[in-house]
């Protein structure tokens, strides 16, 4: 009993320490600090570690980085935006695979027409193409996709073909570019999960991203969650915000 309380007061710790570490660089600890993100957004820091994601990911001033699929309020698009700059950019990409879905919800969620520039943020453009056809117009040092990746083996999404996605991804990319993939684990687990739990086996991950040509760095431990069992639904009150989540790093050669 005392290991299990213990294992959970440190699983606590995890997801209550502080969004940035007093010896994080400058430009991150400015950009996580910026007065110009939401409440909300904000409030979810302790969560997602905004801080330890950026480091990892290695984003720096003059930087240009694609959101793959940005999520409610752009929470990571906002973050880069304020790391790259003004001498950097940020493409906020939403795939059209999405459209139908979108289209669905009551009411609709319209997409603002590709290319445009969004107001608040100069330095980010927005994005409407397909998953396997990440036309942009420059070639870019970072793709960053967060909790996304199982969503796109999933029926709603066509689902997408992940060779050629992955490909799309790798020809977006410069020379020694980075490739960040975060997502609700599922160890072990079979590909039904996509669309059951909305997780992936971090081992079919790295399988399918390696086979188009990335090479795997690092993972990066900040998200982990000892006391996620894996078998719940993302979206289960119990789970949802503290999952067990990876953080890969590939680099394109």
């Amino acid at each position: 009993m005392k290991l299990r309380l213990a294992l959970l007061a440190a699983t606590a710790l995890i997801f209550t320490a502080p969004a940035i570490a007093a010896d994080a660089p400058a430009h991150v600890t400015a950009a996580v600090s910026n007065p110009d993100r939401s409440a909300e957004e904000t409030g979810r820091d302790a969560n997602r570690k905004p801080a330890d994601m950026v480091e990892f990911a290695g984003i720096k001033p003059g930087d240009k980085v694609v959101d793959l699929v940005p999520g409610k309020d752009a929470y990571f698009t906002h973050i880069f935006a304020n790391v790259v700059g003004k001498s950097g950019h940020v493409y906020s990409f939403m795939p059209t695979e999405l459209d139908a879905m979108l289209a669905k919800r009551k009411p609709p969620v319209t997409l603002p027409p590709d290319g445009t520039v969004d107001p608040k943020w100069p330095n980010v453009t927005f994005v409407h193409h397909a998953l396997t056809a990440l036309d942009l117009p420059e070639k870019v040092d970072v793709v960053w996709t967060s909790q996304n990746y199982h969503d796109f083996h999933d029926k709603f999404m066509g689902p997408v073909d992940m060779a050629k996605y992955n490909k799309s991804v790798f020809d977006a990319l410069k020379p020694g570019g980075t490739y960040i993939v975060l997502d609700h684990a599922a160890p072990g687990a079979g590909p039904e999960v996509t669309e059951t739990l909305h997780r992936i086996n971090p081992d079919v991950v790295k399988k399918e991203v390696e086979a188009a040509g990335f090479k795997f760095v690092s993972e990066d431990d900040s998200l982990t969650n000892p006391a996620d069992d894996h078998t719940k639904n993302v979206f289960d009150p119990s789970i949802r915000g503290k999952t067990d989540q990876f953080v890969y790093k590939f680099t394109k050669p």
